[in-house]
């Protein structure tokens, strides 16, 4: 891949960041961030370095929360230098002639089938290149769906106007890993890829410059920066052309049979299995397909491997999955025991049910845990065309065809890293 070289050559540059924005954006998708509470602040920080020095692209940062009103969503997505008074909705007390004649003519911009009509003066405004929303699964329903709205069409019509996303806009939730407070489960499908981010993985650019490190965690809250057009020095750039060369690119890869039917049986296991309650949408089996061909230009070759196709399985999947709970399970209405399904579902989370999908049965395991050892059980149990497995622990290897022969030829496990 000739033409993709300067690509392929850009990409252990990147941070990982970095590289889930460059796809993202080249796909013109949006990507969900997960993270520590300790780091929330600061990785929105360093997304926002990310988006004017690496990008070019103006941001704004929402420090979302249960008090956060739909006119407060409406007035953050707009750049600085923009008159916002208009979007912050007036009290009862205090709402004029003027301004209840604007909100009635808003109304009456429908129909009688409730269709919008259009309005013979629309009022039209711009909002930032990347919207950077902390904490965003705790705002309220509403905003949410006004968000998926803006996403989905690239406008968002309010009472004051018309709001507009440019061409390269990109929305990133970024969210605590864990969380009770769920997002939209419409929003969320739409989410192209998520990305967790750890404190090991570091930060390119606050550790170069003080002034944005946190102090104390301190909230860098409703900070919004219009582009500075210069690059950092020894940090890559990437422009609109890389962008739109990395999407052409994708669309030139290629894909074998064996390589289509991997991906057929990743999507088939996860939607039969015990463990998954749902969330497997054609969506994301789309997202999954171009997903991996993104990472195969991004890897400088024209064509999909199994590993590539399950890296894209773990980015495209992970967020969207629903872990089943025991009292659910299907097995219950065939006389299954309700306490033995609770044990084999009692360590299955969303990281172990991946862990399913990037396993190499070839693979030496040194060392591993109950946890591992339940997952193969619960992987080999639901794929019944998973015959004749092969496993090399410590040196000595164990062959089994079924659940209940991993059961009795696995050894006794050891405490190991896990997952």
């Amino acid at each position: 891949m000739e033409d993709g070289s300067e690509i392929s050559r850009l990409a252990p540059e990147l941070s990982d960041l970095e590289v889930a924005l460059f796809l993202c954006l080249a796909a013109h998708q949006h990507c969900r961030i997960d993270t520590t509470d300790a780091n929330i602040h600061d990785v929105a920080k360093e997304l926002a370095l990310i988006c004017t020095n690496t990008f070019g692209l103006s941001y704004s940062i929402l420090d979302c929360s249960s008090a956060t009103s739909l006119d407060d969503f409406r007035a953050e997505l707009l750049p600085p230098g923009v008159y916002r008074s208009s979007y912050a909705r007036p009290s009862r007390s205090r709402l004029t002639t003027e301004s209840a004649g604007m909100i009635s003519s808003y109304h009456d911009l429908r129909d009688h089938k409730g269709r919008l009509k259009s309005a013979p003066i629309e009022h039209k405004q711009e909002v930032v290149n990347v919207v950077i929303a902390k904490n965003f699964n705790h705002v309220n329903d509403n905003i949410q769906r006004e968000a998926l709205e803006l996403m989905h069409s690239k406008q968002l019509t309010t009472p004051a106007g018309v709001l507009e996303a440019p061409n390269n806009f990109l929305f990133l939730p970024l969210i605590v890993r864990d969380e009770t407070h769920p997002i939209n489960p419409h929003l969320n499908d739409y989410l192209f890829i998520s990305h967790f981010h750890d404190t090991e993985d570091g930060y390119v650019y606050l550790e170069e410059n003080n002034d944005w490190l946190s102090d104390g965690q301190l909230s860098a809250s409703s900070v919004i920066h219009k582009p500075e057009a210069q690059m950092k020095k020894g940090h890559p750039y990437v422009d609109s052309t890389l962008l739109g060369q990395l999407q052409q690119l994708s669309t030139t890869v290629s894909m074998g049979a064996d390589i289509a039917r991997y991906q057929q049986d990743i999507v088939v296991f996860l939607r039969l299995s015990r463990a998954v309650a749902g969330g497997i949408s054609t969506r994301s089996n789309l997202y999954f397909k171009s997903f991996s061909k993104l990472l195969a230009v991004l890897h400088g070759i024209d064509f999909l491997t199994p590993s590539i196709v399950a890296l894209a399985a773990r980015k495209v999947f992970r967020h969207r999955i629903i872990v089943a709970k025991p009292e659910e399970d299907r097995s219950l209405q065939y006389g299954s025991d309700l306490h033995a399904v609770s044990q084999v579902l009692d360590a299955i989370v969303i990281y172990t049910i991946m862990y399913i999908i990037r396993y190499n049965p070839y693979k030496e395991i040194s060392t591993y845990s109950e946890q591992i050892k339940r997952v193969l059980i619960l992987a080999i149990d639901v794929r019944g065309y998973c015959t004749n497995m092969v496993i090399d622990i410590n040196n000595s290897s164990y062959e089994f065809n079924t659940a209940h022969e991993a059961k009795t030829k696995l050894p006794e496990c050891t405490i190991g890293r896990g997952i």
